[in-house]
């Protein structure tokens, strides 16, 4: 059971780790989220962000997740980062999927850039559907999903300085949280 989950893991991972990161994926990725009628406010208002265009994510019972992104200051590309998280509990499957951290201000901005910065278990995302038939699990209680990312009815909201959105990109997955995700940065 653990070596088939650490097989997994590192299928996921190597696909993430290993795939091109052309710029067009994360401009692509962007624009998605400065599409979405829950995330676009972010951007005209935002001090910074970092986008990830791809996370893979799984477990049985056991479970891991892994993606490497840029961050942006007032909208110029200063840095790279990397986000693993590894969970325990009630899980079962694996799943991708793009996610951006909004930065409500410099403050928050150099906390997230400042070294290792982690998500505590009280972080939550909003969930986006960016198409129809995509499966998308809430990652609290107050994340939200619609039929379509231009008539979607959830709001997001700072916590602590950030603001979390993620699309489902593919796979299935009982168990989607954010909480507990570390993050390392590297300035260019």
């Amino acid at each position: 059971m653990i070596k088939r989950l650490l097989t997994l893991l590192v299928l996921l991972s190597a696909a993430v780790h290993f795939s091109p990161a052309w710029a067009d994926e994360y401009q692509s990725t962007i624009k998605m989220f400065r599409e979405a009628i829950e995330s676009r406010r972010f951007f005209d208002t935002a001090y910074g962000y970092a986008v990830f265009p791809t996370i893979g994510k799984g477990g049985y019972v056991v479970g891991g997740a892994y993606g490497t992104g840029r961050v942006y200051e007032r909208g110029r590309y200063v840095g790279g980062t990397s986000m693993t998280q590894v969970t325990v509990g009630l899980q079962l499957g694996g799943q991708a999927y793009s996610q951006i951290i909004f930065f409500e201000d410099r403050k928050a901005f150099r906390n997230f850039t400042a070294g290792n910065f982690e998500f505590g278990a009280d972080a939550s995302a909003v969930a986006i559907v960016a198409a129809a038939g995509a499966q998308v699990g809430t990652t609290g209680s107050s994340a939200a999903a619609s039929v379509g990312q231009d008539d979607a009815k959830a709001i997001g909201a700072y916590h602590e300085g950030m603001a979390t959105f993620t699309v489902a990109k593919g796979g299935l997955m009982y168990e989607a949280s954010i909480g507990g995700q570390k993050f390392t940065y590297t300035p260019i």
